[in-house]
């Protein structure tokens, strides 16, 4: 069976839908600097409550996922490529800010997808 973009893209919005858990080690929040020609990613702490809700360590204050928050990062990583980025952080950064094997996979695909979007000039939104 040959898969088109579109199916390609179907199963991608379907699998995004899914329930995740939230890594207790925190989130990051991945942007371009085209200028510059990188790929950045913001990493924050947080808590997770007894419910599976990020909250803000200091506030104790749920954090939205949809909304923006102004909050410190703890940390900006930068690379030229998802490769270089994740070397970065899951390679270099001691201790890794990354505890769970689906944060990373997911970290790894997003970074991807920036690349290409650095890369080709196409829009790029955090999934």
């Amino acid at each position: 069976m040959n898969l088109t973009v579109e199916d390609l893209a179907a199963i991608d919005d379907k699998l995004s839908g899914r329930h995740i858990d939230l890594d207790p080690s925190g989130y990051f929040i991945i942007y371009l600097d085209r200028a510059a020609g990188l790929i950045y990613a913001k990493h924050f702490t947080n808590v997770i409550d007894d419910r599976g809700l990020a909250v803000d360590p200091e506030t104790g204050k749920v954090i939205p996922a949809r909304l923006k928050v102004e909050r410190t990062h703890t940390t900006v990583f930068s690379g030229r490529t998802a490769k270089e980025l994740c070397v970065k952080i899951f390679e270099e950064t001691q201790p890794c800010p990354v505890t769970q094997l689906d944060h990373a996979a997911y970290l790894g695909r997003e970074f991807v997808r920036a690349e290409v979007a650095l890369v080709t000039g196409l829009e790029y939104v955090q999934d």
